[in-house]
């Protein structure tokens, strides 16, 4: 197992509105808590990606953020082979950016990196709001809980897989799923963070950089999980209500 672990934080200053910058937080705890020290690059617009990170972050931001990023990553030749080889995490407008093609505020489309087979298009309502899916693509991973504040589609290539299939709320607004994986790419309209929200994400992405990992139990990460799940998933609802049917009866 590598004693260091990059994690190469991409243009924080354009894609950091929805708080995606707390993606790096459970990254480095979690692997500090398995003996692996972490080394966090922020990248600025403009400058090249660094090619030998472990693990590359995209997070969210408005139209115009979202698309002074894609055309400053387009500036960089190599920016699609190193995103799509690594393992990397695009969230929101960090999806769109590594779709073939994603649709500005206008309407017009916009050429994205082809790191992940998908079409975004706009969602005639904005998408506000808790949202559950459960895992299609990944293996072992848990319900997935966050928040979505998106106008975007996506509609998924037959090389990528969706991340989850939505219990509640919109995810990609076609059909019922949410997100789309290619490879070691995991790409997601879940803010959260998605990686604090949802830790064994956090540990798959360091498990494809670095090789398995010893258990970590988060007690209070848990507790907190199974709040929002507890308040945002229909299913656990309806559970509670057939329990307390049951006690008082």
């Amino acid at each position: 197992m590598p004693d260091e672990v990059g994690i190469v934080h991409v243009y924080p200053d354009l894609l950091g509105t929805y708080g995606d910058r707390g993606n790096v937080l459970p990254l480095v705890r979690r692997a500090g808590a398995r003996g692996v020290r972490t080394r966090v690059v922020e990248v600025p617009a403009e400058a090249a990606l660094p090619l030998h990170g472990d693990i590359y972050l995209l997070g969210g931001g408005e139209d115009a953020a979202q698309l002074l990023a894609a055309r400053s990553l387009h500036k960089d030749k190599r920016a699609s082979g190193v995103l799509g080889s690594r393992p990397c995490l695009a969230v929101c407008a960090g999806l769109q950016i590594l779709a073939t093609r994603f649709d500005d505020a206008e309407g017009r489309p916009q050429p994205g990196l082809g790191v992940l087979d998908a079409t975004c298009g706009r969602l005639a309502r904005r998408a506000v709001g808790e949202i559950v899916t459960e895992p299609q693509s990944l293996p072992d991973i848990p319900t997935l809980t966050g928040y979505e504040n998106h106008r975007g589609t996506a509609v998924l290539g037959p090389a990528a897989r969706p991340l989850g299939r939505v219990i509640a709320g919109v995810g990609n607004g076609c059909g019922r799923w949410e997100g789309g994986v290619q490879g070691r790419t995991i790409a997601t309209y879940l803010h959260g963070p998605v990686l604090v929200r949802n830790p064994a994400l956090a540990d798959l992405l360091l498990t494809w950089a670095v090789g398995e990992l010893p258990p970590f139990d988060d007690v209070d990460v848990e507790r907190l999980r199974a709040e929002r799940l507890d308040a945002a998933d229909p299913r656990r609802r309806g559970a509670r209500r057939m329990l307390l049917g049951h006690r008082v009866a």
